[in-house]
């Protein structure tokens, strides 16, 4: 891919090691240009003024002028792309979830130091994360590398010959990625306490998940947690994946339940849509309803195909509503889809399909 083609990336975070590791993981991308490293907001702005890059990414806690502040006066001034990498603290979740309201596209985990295959994973993440901001649509605030492993859910859950139907009782899956935090909590802020029970698949890195589903809770009528082992699905709740993990719906009798599994990556994600989605298709067949939000990637579209096929109703973002129009314009592609609908009208659209 030709230089002018690359996505460029200015890293600012404190740490020198962090800035050298972010810096050599992007730098293995082709199609990444690492346009400089600074140690805190005031250097960067000096490199801004200079070249203006595609996509900044972020530490929250720096000296001098802390992450937040540095994020408002961005997006309040001249919008860029901005994914926070943030360390993965009990405060630091708090901040980094506040900075999605600020205006970031997404939050990664800081890479870690751990197995060959924990940094690959870790590669495959960061540079799919920044390429995704790159094409995200953004709102003024006021006032040589390795072969990239794409696993299909086959490797959590194999493809079922039929879906189960013996009950009536409708369920939701919903999976979302760049964008999607925002559109959760539009879409979530809209239904009443009585909704049919929910499972969601959000693309974030663990231990933010269970703060995100907090935050939601505490905003919605409904109750949000964030998703355990057995845990039923129940009208009035959501249960959201917990990060690092996939999530799948099953099934015993007339109740549905969920099932928080490890795994390998699928379609460069864990927890990964797709695997919620084919669980549902199989599980719940024409008792479910599927929604696909913003997102970049594919991930969803050959699960949500399969959920209609299987006799579900399914939803998509339309392309106007969205951050990054790509995981719903790929279901649409793969003729998966039965609604394409703005954000705001999602949650109407889906109890009509409940009912």
């Amino acid at each position: 891919m030709s230089k002018e083609h690359r996505t460029g990336v200015l890293i600012v975070d404190d740490s020198a090691l962090v800035r050298q590791t972010l810096a050599a993981i992007l730098a293995s991308d082709p199609e990444i240009e690492v346009l400089g490293t600074a140690s805190d907001p005031y250097v960067a702005a000096e490199q801004i003024q200079e070249h203006v890059p595609d996509v900044l990414t972020l530490d929250i806690e720096m000296p001098r002028m802390d992450g937040l502040t540095f994020l408002r006066k961005i997006m309040s001034q001249h919008p860029i792309p901005v994914v926070v990498c943030s360390s993965l603290a009990g405060e630091g979740t708090q901040s980094a979830l506040q900075a999605l309201e600020y205006g970031a596209v997404e939050i990664i985990a800081k890479p870690r130091v751990g197995t060959r295959q924990f940094l690959e994973e870790s590669r495959i993440l960061l540079c799919q994360t920044v390429k995704a901001a790159a094409c995200a649509r953004l709102q003024r605030l006021n006032p040589a590398p390795t072969v990239q492993p794409k696993l299909t859910a086959d490797a959590i859950l194999p493809a079922a010959t039929h879906a189960m139907a013996e009950t009536t009782e409708k369920v939701v899956v919903i999976g979302a990625s760049t964008g999607g935090t925002e559109a959760l909590k539009t879409l979530l802020e809209a239904l009443p306490a009585d909704s049919p029970g929910i499972a969601i698949v959000q693309h974030m890195p663990e231990l933010f998940t269970r703060a995100f589903a907090d935050r939601l809770n505490g905003l919605c009528q409904i109750t949000v947690k964030e998703a355990e082992t057995n845990d039923t699905i129940l009208r009035g709740r959501a249960l959201i994946a917990p990060g690092n993990h996939h999530l799948l719906l099953k099934r015993s009798g007339a109740r549905y339940f969920v099932e928080v599994r490890d795994g390998p990556l699928v379609c460069r994600h864990r927890p990964s849509v797709d695997v919620l989605f084919r669980s549902a298709a199989r599980y719940a067949g024409p008792n479910a309803v599927g929604v696909i939000l913003t997102g970049m990637g594919d991930d969803g579209a050959r699960g949500m195909l399969e959920m209609k096929q299987a006799g579900a109703a399914t939803i998509a973002q339309d392309e106007a509503s969205c951050v990054v129009f790509g995981m719903p314009r790929e279901a649409i592609k793969l003729n998966g889809v039965d609604r394409i609908v703005p954000l705001n009208g999602i949650a109407a659209t889906m109890l009509t399909y409940a009912r």
